[in-house]
């Protein structure tokens, strides 16, 4: 890095490039990580249930 300001012009040249999403592309995003981790957080919940249901029956069994 030789000169600062050809770096500062470099970089304000590649921000110029950069394409932001729409607004409609953000909300789809935003609504399918939400979707997303509701049904991973439904998921481990169940897995959960499931679990600790056949460790009951194991735990009666054993005693």
């Amino acid at each position: 890095m030789k000169n600062p300001l050809k770096f500062i012009q470099d970089v304000k040249q590649e921000a110029f490039k950069v394409t932001w999403p729409t607004g409609k592309e953000t909300l789809q995003g935003t609504l399918m990580v939400v979707a997303m981790a509701i049904i991973a957080s439904i998921f481990f919940l169940l897995m959960d249930q499931i679990f600790k249901f056949l460790l009951e029956i194991l735990l009666k069994v054993s005693f």
